[in-house]
């Protein structure tokens, strides 16, 4: 065997779906710098809390000033005491002195206090904007799990860890910054009187721990994904634990000790990480006290010789002494709001990266209630699909048009691609080639949010949330909800009787978990009831992936029943392994390894004796009448097929 071509083996993996956008793979260089994200915070702070803004503005000067009277104080009374002025002289000033402090500290006391309750608006603002990033953003780039990576590392930048919160720090971290600034030249000025040598030792010592801080934090950011990642999988487990859904499989299957195996393994691997960062977090803040030592001694000592020489007096000695211990604070602020706005800002990088990581969308806009009466036709044109990383198509040449009106089944064993068809059908994919046309538009053209009420789909895998019945068939609040329609549409999708077995009926709640008076459905139930929702939407194009595989055979069949009535003046896209349900159709397209390889009636194809033939007849035996016992084993026969 010859060796693979190189070239072609990289163009293959560069090649991609068109318009994918930067990559979300793991940075070693921050989004953007910490400027741009300052700027970036007093926007939001701005948009949603401006009264924040400038209550942090007002306090810089009333800090300085604080700062600077911490200083004065002890000076003006050491001065006030050994100059004899006289006791009503000295009550005035240091009276007039400790009043202004009070005022100053009652007012801050005050904007801390607001801003504590303005913040938390604001935090919330952001964690909306996330979120609707995540529910809004192309489906085939949020699945991916780079992309998840990133969603949960921006969701921590919008959390609360020991106090720390980035999306309300960064401003402040930088209000911080100009306030250290100004005392730093305020209290510089003092003690370049003494020495300016001296300003100048003070000045460059910490630039020591300013560099090992650095590396600390550099570290920390480029291996932020390996801590990041066990704990997503650590919560992933904890919340599947709770998980009323799986709790049978957990106790009948006895996975308690696996699970918890996983969750001591992987808090195990956390906790080597844990240990790495803490101790290089210690070496870092170690480096900074032994410059402070050093730094804080050679002043004193400078100091003390000054005194003792009568270069300046008792009540300058305690001036200066106490500029040099601010001074010295002040300096560590500087570096120390240097290092948490960098630290902040990279946290801001994967909030900020993930909000304006460019999404996919057609600038077309279409009515959709000009399809109401009136089903678009849906063109495949050699349309080719691939997975990320995948060596070859999932999807290959697909050429199919759904006609106005018409009802299709398609059918094929697992693994054909019929689901990820049914992916592109609906928008949440993009073909790797080829095009898809809704009467002759290109659907990527399509603004994919008008596009999306064209589609009433009903996938496999469903899930209920903690809402009413008849908010989960709306996907409205109640407010909004039409109740006999919703209701029409639940009765309709086969759940009459559980419906009137329902005190609260169609206002009864999902999850026990969080609703003391909720319910539960079954598997098949659920699906009916998904069944209902697409209903209720009345979109001109329904799509059902396997709409009856958690049902047994009688609620099947009616179904089935139904099924022409549910489908009346809509197009339709019915996917299903139990090859009964497609004499129903009017055309029926059986794939095999990702391309149509059958297309036609199901007589034709009966007649034909393809695939589609003999798979029909290893199903046959289920469908004869009167061996209802043998046919409620349907399904996993077919799935071993």
């Amino acid at each position: 065997m010859g060796k693979p071509d190189k070239k072609k083996k990289e163009k293959t993996k560069k090649e991609g779906c068109r318009g994918r956008g930067k990559s979300t793979e793991k940075r070693n260089v921050p989004y953007t710098s910490i400027f741009s994200n300052i700027l970036w915070s007093i926007r939001k702070q701005l948009e949603y809390s401006p009264s924040v803004f400038y209550m942090q503005m007002l306090r810089v000067p009333l800090n300085v000033g604080l700062a600077w009277s911490g200083i004065y104080l002890p000076f003006l009374v050491v001065a006030e005491v050994t100059g004899n002025r006289g006791f009503s002289h000295s009550l005035v000033y240091i009276g007039g002195l400790l009043l202004a402090i009070l005022c100053a500290t009652i007012l801050k006391s005050i904007f801390d206090r607001l801003m504590d309750a303005k913040e938390t608006l604001h935090r919330c603002h952001i964690s909306y904007e996330l979120n609707k990033k995540s529910m809004g953003c192309f489906y085939q780039i949020y699945e991916k799990k780079e992309m998840l990576d990133l969603g949960e590392r921006a969701r921590q930048a919008t959390e609360m860890w020991d106090g720390v919160q980035p999306t309300k720090d960064m401003t402040r971290h930088a209000w911080d910054f100009v306030e250290s600034v100004l005392c730093y030249v305020l209290f510089g000025t003092v003690i370049s009187f003494v020495s300016p040598w001296l300003l100048l030792l003070l000045t460059l010592a910490p630039a020591v721990n300013w560099f090992c801080v650095k590396l600390y934090q550099k570290w920390e950011y480029k291996n932020r994904s390996n801590w990041m990642e066990i704990d997503r999988k650590l919560d992933y487990i904890q919340w599947k634990t709770a998980d009323f859904a799986v709790a049978k499989d957990i106790r009948i299957y006895g996975m308690a000790t696996w699970m918890e195996q996983m969750y001591r393994m992987l808090s195990k691997e956390y906790m080597a990480w844990d240990k790495k960062r803490i101790i290089r977090e210690y070496l870092s803040h170690l480096a900074d006290l032994i410059v402070i030592l050093l730094r804080d001694g050679a002043a004193y000592v400078i100091l003390v010789l000054m005194t003792w020489e009568g270069k300046i007096t008792v009540d300058q000695f305690v001036l200066y002494f106490a500029a040099i211990s601010s001074f010295a604070t002040w300096i560590g602020n500087i570096l120390n709001k240097w290092n948490q706005m960098r630290h902040t800002s990279l946290r801001l990088c994967d909030l900020r990266e993930y909000l304006e990581y460019p999404d996919r969308d057609g600038k077309r806009r279409i009515n959709p209630d000009d399809y109401k009466e009136n089903a678009p036709e849906i063109r495949f044109d050699h349309v080719c699909f691939r997975y990320d990383g995948e060596e070859r198509d999932t999807l290959h040449d697909i050429c199919i048009t759904i006609k106005k009106g018409e009802k299709i089944a398609l059918v094929g064993l697992n693994g054909a691609g019929k689901t990820t068809l049914v992916k592109l059908l609906c928008g949440l994919y993009q073909p790797t080639k080829g095009e898809i046309y809704m009467d002759g538009v290109p659907v990527s053209q399509i603004c994919k949010e008008d596009y999306y009420k064209l589609i009433a789909p009903v996938f496999q895998q469903v899930k209920a949330a903690f809402f009413s019945l008849a908010e989960t068939v709306s996907c409205r609040g109640e407010e909004q909800t039409d109740f006999a329609r919703a209701e029409e549409c639940i009765r309709q999708a086969g759940l009459s009787k559980k419906l009137s077995s329902l005190p609260k009926g169609i206002h009864t709640k999902f999850d026990k978990q969080v609703n003391q008076d909720g319910t539960e459905l079954s598997g098949g139930e659920l699906q009916k009831l998904m069944l209902a929702r697409a209903l209720y939407k009345d979109a001109p194009v329904l799509v059902l992936d396997e709409p009856t595989a958690a049902l047994d055979p009688i609620a099947e069949s009616e179904i089935y029943k139904n099924y022409k009535d549910m489908t009346e003046g809509k197009s339709a896209l019915f996917i299903s392994h139990r090859l009964a349900s497609t004499r129903f159709c009017d055309r029926i397209l059986y794939l095999k390894d990702g391309q149509i390889y059958e297309e036609g009636t199901h007589d034709s194809l009966i007649l034909a004796g393809g695939e589609y033939a003999e798979l029909y007849k290893l199903q046959s035996c289920w469908y004869q009448a009167g061996e209802k016992e043998e046919t409620a084993f349907a399904p996993t026969e077919l799935e071993e097929v």
